[in-house]
C-alpha cells in the first residue's frame, strides 16, 4: 500500500510540473500540445512494446511440451495470482535474467533467460516468475506508461520555453533581460527533463519493491525470490549483464542498481535492500 501511495503522488509531482511549464509555455495551448505529442509517441510503445521487446531479446515462445518444469510453475502461479496464464518464451543467453511485458492480463508474456533456468532451482524460479507475474498482475506496464507520457510532456514543454527564451533573447541586443531570459530557457532544457527522469526512474524502483512483495505472496514464500537475486548478482560477475539499455528497466535484475552514485538513475533499488526486505517478510 505504501507504494502504491508513492507511485500516485510521484505521478500527482509530474503531473504539478506540467502545469506549471504549460502555464509558462503557452497556456492552456502549449500544455495540449505537449501532452498530446506525448500521448502519441508512448502509446504507440504501449500498444506495440510487447512486440518490440520480445523480438529485439531474441525471445523463443516455448509450448508446455518444448519446456514443461516452466510452464508448470507459470500455470500454478498465474492461478494463485487469479491472472490468465501468460505466453512464455526462453531466451538462449548464458546471462541469468527474467521479464515480464504485456499492456494488460490478458495479453502478457513472461520470458527467461536459458542462464536462468541453469543456475536456478524449482523454488527459486517460482520466486522469480512470481515477481514477473506482479508486474502483469499490478499492471505496471501501463504505470510506467503513463510515467513516460508525463516525462515526454515535460521534456517537450521545457524545450518549447527554452527555444521561446532563446529567441526572445536573441532579439534584444545588449538586453540583460534578454540574456536572462536565454539563461533561464537553458537551464529548464536541462533541470526540467532531467527531475522528470529522476521521478520516471523512482516510480521504476517503487514498483519493483512492489512487485517483491505481490510476487512473494503469489510465491506463498520470499525466501525463493530472495534466494534467486542473490544468485543472480553473484553471477552477474562472472557473467555481464548487458541487456539492451532500453528494455534494461524490464528485466529482474538491472547491473546499474550497485552502489554508486549513479544509483539515483538506476531503474532498480539496490539488489541488496531488495533481498533484506524479502527476508525480513512474513506471509
Amino acid at each position: 500500500m505504501a507504494n502504491s501511495i508513492k507511485t500516485v503522488l510521484l505521478l500527482g509531482l509530474m503531473s504539478g510540473i506540467i502545469l506549471f511549464l504549460g502555464e509558462l509555455a503557452g497556456g492552456k495551448e502549449g500544455l495540449i500540445i505537449a501532452l498530446g505529442f506525448a500521448a502519441f509517441m508512448n502509446l504507440f510503445a504501449y500498444w506495440f512494446s510487447d512486440k518490440i521487446v520480445l523480438l529485439s531479446s531474441g525471445a523463443q515462445e516455448v509450448t508446455p511440451t518444448d519446456a514443461p518444469r516452466l510452464h508448470s510453475i507459470v500455470d500454478q502461479l498465474a492461478a494463485s495470482a487469479g491472472v490468465p496464464k501468460p505466453r512464455v518464451y526462453i531466451i538462449d543467453t548464458p546471462m541469468p535474467n527474467a521479464f515480464a511485458t504485456g499492456r494488460n492480463p490478458s495479453h502478457s508474456a513472461v520470458a527467461v533467460t536459458t542462464g536462468l533456468l541453469d543456475i536456478l532451482d524449482d523454488h527459486e524460479l517460482r520466486g522469480v516468475l512470481g515477481h514477473e507475474l506482479a508486474h502483469i498482475k499490478n499492471r505496471d506496464i501501463l504505470i510506467s506508461t503513463v510515467a513516460a507520457i508525463l516525462a515526454s510532456a515535460i521534456t517537450v514543454l521545457a524545450r518549447m520555453l527554452a527555444w521561446g527564451a532563446m529567441f526572445a533573447g536573441s532579439s534584444r541586443d545588449n538586453d540583460s533581460r534578454g540574456s536572462s531570459n536565454a539563461i533561464f530557457g537553458l537551464l529548464m532544457i536541462i533541470v526540467a527533463p532531467l527531475l522528470a527522469m529522476i521521478i520516471q526512474l523512482w516510480i521504476s524502483r517503487t514498483r519493483e519493491y512492489q512487485a517483491d512483495e505481490t510476487g512473494a505472496r503469489i510465491a506463498g514464500t520470499p525466501h525463493g525470490l530472495a534466494s534467486a537475486l542473490a544468485k543472480i548478482a553473484r553471477s552477474s560477475e562472472r557473467i555481464p549483464l548487458a541487456p539492451n539499455p532500453a528494455t534494461a528497466h524490464m528485466y529482474i535484475y538491472s547491473p546499474l542498481s550497485g552502489e554508486s552514485i549513479l544509483r539515483i538513475f538506476s531503474t532498480h533499488p539496490p539488489i541488496e535492500e531488495r533481498i533484506r526486505r524479502l527476508r525480513s517478510m512474513t506471509i
